[in-house]
Parts: C-alpha cells; structure tokens; sequence
C-alpha cells in the first residue's frame, strides 16, 4: 500500500509541474506578444511620423506663405472703444497671406493655411465631405494615422461661419495640433505674442485673438456651428470665456466670429482654444 501511495504522490507532483510549466508558457508567450504588438506599433508610428514630415516639408517648398502689411483693404473688426484694450496691441501683428495654386494642385480639398504663434502648427487646412476621412489620412490623401489638420465639414470655407472648428491629432512628436498644449501653460499665457491665429484663405487673410483654453471632458456643445438667437450664441460665447484656464480679458459680442481648435488631451478629454476675429483683408 506504501508503494502506491508513493507512485501516486509522484504523479500529482509530475502534474503539477507541467501545469505550471504550461502556465509559465501560456505567461512568456503573452509577454513576447506584448512587446512584439508594441514594437510593431512604434515601428508604424514612426513610420506614419517620417512620412507626414517628409509630406510636410514638401508643401512648405511649394507653399507661398508670405506676411503683409496692412493696407487699404485692412479692416478691423468689433473695434473696443477702451484705448487700453490689449486689442490695440494684437492688431499691430501682420497678416499672413497664402497662394494657394500650388497647394491645390496637390490637394484640391486644400482650403486655408493656419499658422499659431510659438507652436508648431504651421500647416494648410482641408475639408473634405465628413468629418472622419483626414483622421487617418494624410495630405496626399494616403493612409497615415497621424492624419491631418482639417476644417469642420459642417462650416463655410471662407470662415463666414459663427464658430469655424479646426481639429487635429494630438501627435508625442508635436506634429499636428500635438504643440497645442503649451498654450496651457503660464509662461505660453504669460507671453502676449502667443495670444494670437494667423489665417490665411482664398477670400480673406485674417487674425484672430485667442480669448479661452481649456481642457474638458469630450463633448459635442463647445463644437456647436448654428444658432437660433443672438442671445444663444452670446450664451454659448460666455460659457466659451468661463471655462479658460487664464483671463484673456476679451470682450465678446453676437458679431464677432471665433474660431475653435479642437484635439485630444488624452482618451477622455480635448484641449480647447478659441479665438475671435479682430483683423482682415479681402483677397
């Protein structure tokens, strides 16, 4: 009887072993296809990376992007009746004025150029007939997850519209709307240079005054682009000012147009910027 106990004992521990032989496999197999996904995907995000770059340095060869001085087709908007408005300063900044010929022979979905002072966004604008195809493709039109800056297909190209919503990815490289999240910080707010958007069109040069950023919960309201009332738009551009990290001390009013910079923050949230109109020159 003492043998067969024995002879059983064995067996149990020799099962138990190969168990845990089979769970420290299943264990390193899932760990090496781990690494191996991860190596994978830093490899396509690298090589996404390298290939918007090179698309990038291709269009500033081609692109035609020049500042201005104001002239007798300048015009300024919503002017403040306070001399000591930081208005009076912002507006002293050039215009941006873009040939777009080029441009859109190499994308005829080309539509503006945005330039944001002391970042990297410095790019030609799209629109194209959703709000999904530039997600994942690059301006060539290409497959590329870094995507592109585009337009809201829901507004006007020529930026006629009360809120203009431009939207990019959030790039690690700070391609893309990627540098958008220095204007959290307080030495970007701290800077009044950094306070202004140069956009350039085929109807208009314009220059915007950023009055509001912020970083909030994905939601569709701050991306609202029709309104019924002045007094619901007014609603909708307090709110816009009451959610900024800093005080820009900007007047705003149911004339002023403003446009909105959307991209992600992290999965949950969107960093935010919003700015109004304040100079512009027809084309």
């Amino acid at each position: 009887m003492m043998v067969i106990y024995m002879s059983n004992k064995k067996q149990v521990v020799k099962k138990r072993r190969r168990v845990k032989l089979w769970v420290w496999v299943v264990i390193a197999t899932i760990l090496l296809s781990t690494v191996f996904i991860s190596i994978g995907k830093i490899i396509l995000w690298q090589l996404d990376n390298n290939k918007s770059k090179g698309i990038k340095d291709e269009v500033d060869t081609i692109a035609e992007v020049d500042e201005i001085e104001d002239n007798e087709n300048t015009e300024l908007i919503n002017e403040p009746t306070d001399q000591n408005s930081d208005y009076w300063y912002y507006i002293s900044f050039p215009l941006i004025n873009v040939d777009f010929s080029e441009l859109k022979k190499k994308n005829s979905d080309t539509v503006a150029w945005i330039n944001v002072n002391n970042t990297n966004i410095n790019y030609p604008i799209v629109q194209t007939s959703d709000n999904d195809f530039y997600l994942d493709h690059s301006y060539d039109k290409s497959y590329n997850e870094a995507g592109w800056v585009f337009l809201d297909y829901r507004n006007d190209s020529s930026f006629s519209d009360k809120n203009t919503i431009i939207y990019a990815h959030s790039r690690l490289d700070k391609t893309m709307f990627g540098s958008l999240s220095k204007t959290l910080k307080p030495e970007w707010y701290e800077n009044k240079d950094n306070h202004i958007i140069r956009i350039s069109n085929e109807k208009e040069n314009s220059l915007w005054q950023i009055f509001s950023v912020y970083v909030i919960e994905t939601e569709s309201y701050y991306i609202t682009t029709n309104f019924n009332s002045d007094e619901e738009y007014l609603t909708f551009l307090e709110t816009m000012k009451s959610r900024s990290r800093y005080d820009f001390d900007t007047n705003l009013s149911a004339s002023d147009r403003i446009i909105t910079l959307s991209t992600c923050y992290d999965d949950d949230r969107k960093t935010v910027v919003h700015a109004k109109l304040i100079k512009r020159e027809l084309k």
